[in-house]
């Protein structure tokens, strides 16, 4: 209850300066985005990632992306593979059902 009614009031912040009231992640996606060359670059650069074993790298990049462009089909093609994937590796079944609901919701989208 205490964690609850704190992060309600005071936020959760991870130990990170730039976590403490940071850029909406839309934002901050939409910038990196630009940065690494468009949300295709970073949509690729995270299938190359998974393909090779590095989900969990994949997965930050392809949200990003996904957060840059929510109406890209492309992205979300991406995105619901590479979760996909994940899913495939995962042990946990609380992980591998927030993993196969993050293909699932992008896989309409694609």
């Amino acid at each position: 209850v205490v964690r609850n009614v704190w992060r309600l009031y005071g936020g959760w912040w991870d130990g990170d300066p730039a976590q403490l009231k940071p850029a909406p992640r839309s934002t901050l996606a939409t910038e990196l985005a630009e940065l690494a060359g468009g949300t295709a670059v970073l949509a690729e650069r995270a299938r190359v990632l998974s393909e090779g074993g590095d989900h969990r790298l994949a997965c930050h990049l392809v949200e990003l992306a996904a957060q840059a462009a929510p109406d890209d089909p492309d992205v979300h093609d991406a995105r619901a593979t590479i979760y996909d994937a994940r899913r495939r590796t995962e042990t946990s079944l609380m992980a591998k059902a927030v993993y196969r609901t993050a293909a699932t919701e992008s896989a309409d989208r694609s």
